[in-house]
């Protein structure tokens, strides 16, 4: 027979057995205990469906708004910028890039000489007493016994030297300005009285200019890096053409960044669909009919949701809308590429469900033709889909105001909870007083029964 314990008023514990009885009593209150907590279970089970179907929309409210922040890059005017293509037939010799407004054509560039730092270098002997070394007017110590590479550590991570210092197999130093460029005879000034440094003879190295031409102007740079050659555009001088021939420079004229624009309405069809798949998802996902676990009351938490259904209604309604005041070409985002596919399977079904597709000739065709219609086309509609997706995802949006309610909701069922299974406690615990009070009295009852049947049989004898 099983028992039950429940603490007296004296603190001492009793047990009921049901042996007075003999009735199973802890496995009658078992069973009243249970059927009392039916209604606690389904309070719990409610509040899971909510804890579960706030972390659903606080995903799909994340990534809408982040969708938002594809649609921002839309209003930016840098993204319209006209920008200038510029190119070289042999950038191995001479690179170029655009740096502003540069005259359109071809530029023929020829390099006689690139510009280099002065040299100078010295054999190193490690000192017997601390040393001193001036290098134009900075001074570094040197400890006794200290090695070359100790003395070019301190030159290198000194920000105001003039110099760089390279060890050679740890007898040589090499000393070279900081700067390329003609230095004439002066340059790298060292002191040493204690000939830890000794120049080699033969082995300076004068500083020298960059010498070029450009379409025959000859010019001079103290840097391999030259932007005065040709306006609005730098040249990098990597390699002598004194062999080869002159280094073809081709400017363009300024034109629309078609790719920035088209990798940007690229990201977006990728964000875009991403969303309307995760809605859809959710959508069209039934609930498990005896979910037991938290991730399973997730599934389903929102199917058939009326307001994500509206929303996603909305978003796509948005999509096509014609901007008024534009020309016919560029007054929808269909006009410039953007659809629902071709006519292959895989495409129709992305059509069914919705997602986006970039036509990328459509829209460089359309750039070509007005690029400022495609600014104003895109600014407008990308202003419009925003403002319909923050009304839902933004803060104080719908979907924030529904997770807000689930959670007021959360927290009183959390309250109600604690306070049925406060209750319980103490309908367990008169339970087992009760029934504890019960198998006390019938166990006296037959203590007494027990002895009038024991008087009753001496009587007759």
């Amino acid at each position: 027979m099983s028992s039950i314990s429940v603490n007296t008023e004296t603190g001492q514990p009793i047990s009921i057995t049901g042996l007075a009885s003999g009735f199973d009593t802890s496995a009658i209150i078992k069973a009243l205990v249970e059927a009392e907590k039916v209604p606690i279970t389904k309070l719990t089970t409610q509040q899971e469906k909510l804890v579960a179907q706030q972390t659903t929309i606080r995903t799909l409210q994340l990534s809408l708004h982040q969708l938002t922040f594809q649609l921002a890059e839309f209003k930016l005017s840098s993204l319209f910028r006209t920008t200038q293509t510029v190119t070289s037939n042999e950038p191995q010799r001479v690179a170029a890039t655009a740096t502003s407004g540069a005259g359109v054509g071809g530029y023929q560039v020829e390099v006689t000489q690139l510009a280099n730092s002065a040299q100078r270098t010295f054999t190193f002997t490690s000192p017997a007493a601390e040393d001193t070394i001036t290098i134009d007017g900075h001074e570094y110590k040197l400890g006794a016994e200290g090695t070359a590479k100790e003395l070019a550590q301190k030159i290198n991570s000194d920000g105001t030297a003039t110099v760089y210092a390279a060890v050679l197999n740890g007898e040589t130093i090499v000393l070279s300005n900081r700067t390329t460029g003609e230095t004439g005879g002066a340059f790298i000034s060292v002191t040493d009285a204690g000939g830890t440094l000794v120049e080699k003879a033969g082995t300076a190295k004068e500083g020298r200019d960059a010498e070029y031409s450009v379409d025959g102007v000859a010019g001079k740079s103290n840097s391999n890096e030259v932007t005065e050659a040709v306006p609005g555009v730098k040249l990098t001088l990597e390699g002598l053409t004194t062999t080869s021939g002159p280094v073809t420079v081709d400017v363009l004229a300024p034109s629309t960044n078609t790719s920035a624009i088209e990798g940007q309405l690229q990201s977006f069809v990728t964000a875009y669909n991403s969303n309307v798949e995760a809605i859809q998802k959710q959508l069209t996902t039934k609930p498990l009919a005896h979910a037991a676990k938290l991730e399973e009351f997730e599934t389903g938490t929102l199917f058939g949701d009326t307001e994500l259904t509206g929303l996603l209604n909305r978003m796509r309604s948005t999509l096509f809308e014609s901007v008024e005041g534009l020309p016919e070409g560029v007054a929808s985002p269909f006009d410039i590429g953007l659809g629902t596919g071709g006519a292959t399977a895989n495409a129709a079904q992305g059509a069914i469900e919705g997602h986006l597709k970039l036509e990328t000739s459509k829209l460089q065709a359309a750039l070509a033709e007005n690029p400022e219609g495609v600014q104003k086309l895109l600014q407008s509609w990308s202003k419009k889909l925003e403002g319909v997706i923050n009304s839902a995802a933004a803060p104080g949006g719908t979907l924030e105001t529904r997770i807000n309610g689930d959670e007021a909701q959360v927290t009183t069922l959390k309250a109600r909870i604690k306070t049925m299974n406060e209750a319980l406690t103490e309908r367990q615990k008169d339970l087992v007083r009760t029934y504890a009070s019960l198998e006390g009295l019938l166990a006296k009852n037959n203590a007494q029964l027990s002895w009038l049947i024991q008087q009753t049989e001496r009587l007759g004898k």
